[in-house]
């Protein structure tokens, strides 16, 4: 398959338009395509802009911003070096410069002397050791997350049911995540594994690399029961690629199919939604599985995103598993998530939810958003969801 040098990236709403988010992430990817040495003169201006405020003290000011760019350069440009991360450097080093002319300017006009000049230094340090933490740390702190679920139809001599659910892996390349991910699965030894989405970045669907790459990965995940998976968002898990990674591995595609688990007497019957952002034909799809679903069995939906809970639950869904949100990926402090993608926004942003007698969750995944979106985690760190199916005492 040959590789495009840009290749088009389609809009990720049925009616051909883009949410804002996904239009942020093919803006700042076009800018990603800039090298930042090719705009030295820009951050040459914004330090001095950042400097302009201070009066008597703007030199001082100056050289702290640009102390700062050169400082955040160094630590986003080392990224792909180390085999961290493989984003652009551009867009997010002019983001955090953009934080750091603002921060500049707030302590000139609220503390102008040089008291007020060393708190914006310390400030601006933070922000730079706060991007360090969240794109050299953080997205590679990989949890388990324990989950009990007690499905009405299991009985005293069902034996306990460990199924591990893994979404939005988001490959680009080897790093320690999927190192760690590897390690954790083996370890855990789940009976079932449930992958709900997402398997390439979107700045590495086309690379036959990143393909190879997010195979081999996929190639080592082994549960008695068996993996079944979904594909994620359209933009991502792109026709005609994904069933190449797939080809050859004990992996169980469910394309609007059911795939039914026998364990003990009791039946779960695994409901495998194709997203493809039109809510109608997902919704219909979804339909289709319940009537045909054995009664008696425990209804799991996979669907990548959390957009279905409300019909999901009008239709007695048991446990609805999915990802997408990755939990905003950046979050604040008392607030959450910035953004999650989800058109319920922070309605179902991340982890457990419960309307009716349905059970969703929302995993915060394991990689992150391609294009120039930062490779960063901030108060969202990858997770993995070790479910416990057993009797309710």
């Amino acid at each position: 398959m040959t590789t495009p040098a840009h290749p088009v990236i389609p809009p990720d709403r049925a009616d051909g338009r883009s949410s804002f988010v996904h239009l942020a992430l093919i803006t700042t990817g076009a800018l990603g395509r800039i090298a930042p040495l090719k705009l030295l003169p820009a951050w040459a201006a914004l330090a001095a802009i950042a400097g302009w405020p201070w009066q008597t003290l703007r030199l001082a000011a100056l050289g702290i911003s640009a102390g700062c760019v050169a400082i955040d350069w160094i630590m986003l440009g080392l990224l792909p070096v180390k085999r961290r991360s493989w984003g652009p450097v551009t867009p997010p080093l002019l983001g955090l410069t953009l934080v750091h002319v603002l921060l500049s300017w707030i302590g000139a006009l609220l503390i102008p002397n040089a008291a007020g000049l060393v708190l914006v230094a310390v400030l601006n340090l933070l922000l730079t050791a706060t991007a360090t933490y969240a794109t050299w740390i953080e997205p590679f702190r990989l949890g388990v997350t324990q989950q009990t679920y007690h499905p009405p139809q299991w009985n005293e001599n069902t034996p306990p049911l460990r199924v591990l659910h893994i979404s939005d892996l988001h490959f680009e390349g080897q790093s320690p995540r999927e190192e760690a991910l590897l390690a954790r699965v083996a370890a855990l030894a789940p009976d079932l594994i449930l992958l709900t989405g997402d398997y390439l970045n979107l700045s590495s669907v086309y690379d036959p690399a990143a393909q190879a790459g997010a195979r081999e990965v996929l190639s080592h995940l082994h549960a008695p029961l068996g993996i079944y998976a979904i594909t994620g968002s359209p933009v991502v898990d792109v026709a005609g690629i994904v069933p190449e990674i797939f080809a050859g591995l004990e992996i169980h595609w469910l394309d609007d199919e059911t795939g039914i688990i026998q364990h003990g007497v009791c039946t779960l019957s695994l409901l495998g939604v194709r997203n493809t952002y039109d809510e109608a034909r997902d919704t219909a799809a979804l339909q289709r599985l319940m009537q045909s679903a054995p009664h008696d069995a425990v209804s799991v939906l996979l669907y990548h995103t959390p957009d279905l809970m409300p019909v999901a639950a009008q239709l007695g869904v048991q446990l609805y598993l999915c990802g997408h949100t990755h939990g905003g990926q950046l979050r604040l402090p008392f607030y959450g998530a910035l953004a999650t993608s989800s058109r319920w926004g922070k309605k179902y942003e991340m982890g457990l939810y419960r309307e009716a007698n349905t059970t969703l969750y929302v995993s915060r995944g394991l990689g992150m958003e391609g294009l120039g979106a930062p490779r960063a985690r901030f108060l969202a760190a990858p997770e993995i969801i070790l479910w416990t199916f057993t009797k309710e005492r």
